[in-house]
């Protein structure tokens, strides 16, 4: 099998076919950086068949290991194996596909600096994970999770449950113990829905503190990078390694000034006297129990809560799709200029082009009518784009996440972040119960972490951390003393449906006296 066919597999995990190297690799005798690739190699191999979380594995990931076994350790994440969402560049063989066919071809050679800043802290990329294709733009009727490239993530505590998206692959691979740690990118939701979906950590950084260089673009306003991992502290060490400066990225101009070693400023009490608003406007959809639990854990650690009844988000749900349907035009237009020759989609015009001609791969499940309104948008310049951003930034910051830490004197939110998991449904496409607070920090490009609160009926749910700009700081504080408190919740048991968990399949079956 060419690399070319390899590239343009649908749905399979490109193991030995595609990348002999991948399958020839023994778990190593010696040499702790190898074994923990070699590890993170075979529970691939055994457990992505059953999730589609991982898309490919990257054929050089032992070589680096060994490298990195060659030579001092360099900090917390030498030698651990990181998973990149496909939508993130990285030097070497794999292409960077979005998920979709039309960038099967795009291997760049590029490093994005977030990948770049990894490996420099000794980090090995184990591959690419799975996502919603193009980072769940393409269409208002999409499952998340899929992608043409990579088929159906697939919830590692009940198979037939959706693992949200965009970022799935890295939400699912790290809940299923193939990696510690991975990298997703959101737009609005899309680290944190999957992270809290599937019983992870997910943080959303401040819009500019982590470079956008390099990877495929939805909206320069939203856009970021940000850790999926299974503790809040790996988060903070993900964190303390990405976050930076870039000179490609305006956005990044005052990263060095704000980011700091986040690892070090975590502390057991950081609830202790702090007043958290509880945000009872985003919350519900099957959530109520667990909330008030753990709102009594920060309680007992000290949190003053003060409660917030009322918000009104209709300004920033009137106008967000504006903003990103015009941004996405301008961005990928500038991104696929970028791309090598191999790649023919040079214009979003053109990947609309290239979805109708592989409409039997690509739109057999839904179609792409958000594409299609953001090639009829009309620019960076437009009076209505321009209205619609200053009117959506100004509900969701200064007007939103400022004017209620300052009106209810609290230096952070808090809430559940979505409800359980839904049911991967290819008819209706994603059918979510409600959400939480999350578009809040999106649209103002605020940091937003969501830490595992517990199971509903088996399936896990996250509680989210809003704080004002730059407060990474602060909320991976809050987010590490609930987290302590709080204590482990169970992991995934890989149950074919929920329905079939011990707990409920009883209740489940006629009663016959």
């Amino acid at each position: 099998m060419t690399n070319g066919q390899c590239r343009t597999l649908t749905g399979l995990f490109m193991m030995a076919a595609c990348y002999p190297a991948f399958a020839a690799q023994p778990t190593p005798a010696n040499g702790h950086s190898q074994q923990l690739v070699g590890e993170a190699i075979a529970k691939a191999e055994r457990l992505n068949p059953q999730l589609n979380a991982i898309i490919a594995i990257d054929p050089s990931a032992m070589d680096a290991a060994r490298v990195a076994d060659s030579v001092s350790p360099k900090g917390p994440l030498h030698g651990q194996p990181v998973l990149i969402k496909d939508n993130i560049e990285t030097a070497g063989s794999l292409p960077t596909t979005a998920g979709s066919l039309a960038l099967a071809a795009n291997v760049t050679g590029r490093d994005a600096p977030l990948v770049a800043r990894l490996r420099a802290n000794g980090a090995i990329i184990l591959g690419k994970a799975n996502l919603s294709e193009w980072a769940n733009i393409r269409s208002s009727s999409s499952i998340s999770g899929w992608s043409a490239i990579g088929g159906q993530t697939r919830n590692p505590y009940a198979l037939d449950r959706n693992t949200c998206g965009s970022s799935s692959g890295s939400g699912a691979a790290v809940a299923a113990g193939i990696v510690q740690y991975a990298i997703g990118t959101e737009t609005d939701g899309s680290v944190t829905c999957p992270a809290s979906i599937n019983g992870i950590v997910g943080l959303k950084p401040t819009v500019g503190l982590v470079s956008r260089t390099h990877i495929v673009p939805i909206s320069a306003s939203q856009d970021t990078a940000g850790p999926m991992t299974m503790t809040v502290a790996q988060a903070a060490e993900l964190l303390t390694v990405i976050a930076g400066s870039d000179p490609t990225d305006p956005a990044t101009a005052e990263a060095d000034k704000h980011k700091t070693d986040y690892v070090r400023l975590l502390r057991n009490d950081e609830l202790k006297g702090k007043r958290i608003g509880v945000m009872r406007f985003a919350s519900g959809f099957g959530t109520d129990g667990l909330f008030s639990a753990a709102l009594e854990q920060m309680k007992e650690q000290g949190a003053v809560l003060v409660e917030i009844a009322k918000f009104d988000d209709k300004a920033i749900g009137d106008n967000e799709l504006v903003v990103l349907l015009t941004e996405l035009k301008a961005g990928l237009n500038d991104y696929l200029k970028t791309t090598p020759a191999t790649v023919k989609t040079r214009t979003l015009a053109d990947v609309i082009t290239f979805d109708k001609t592989h409409a039997s791969e690509e739109m057999s499940l839904f179609g792409q009518e958000l594409f299609e309104k953001a090639e009829a948008t009309k620019g960076l310049a437009d009076p209505a784009y321009l209205k619609a951003r200053r009117t959506s930034f100004q509900a969701a910051g200064p007007n939103g996440i400022d004017r209620l830490l300052k009106q209810y004197n609290v230096v952070a939110l808090v809430g559940p972040t979505m409800p359980p998991a839904w049911k991967i449904d290819a008819v209706n496409g994603d059918q979510i119960s409600g959400s939480g607070g999350g578009s809040l920090a999106a649209v103002a490009g605020y940091p937003h972490l969501t830490v595992p609160m517990g199971q509903v009926k088996g399936m896990p749910v996250g509680l989210s951390f809003i704080g004002p700009k730059w407060s990474e700081a602060l909320i991976l504080s809050l987010g590490y003393s609930y987290e302590q408190a709080r204590g482990l919740a169970p992991g995934p048991r890989f149950l074919p449906s929920i329905e079939d968990s011990p707990e409920l399949a009883p209740h489940l079956r006629p009663v016959r006296p």
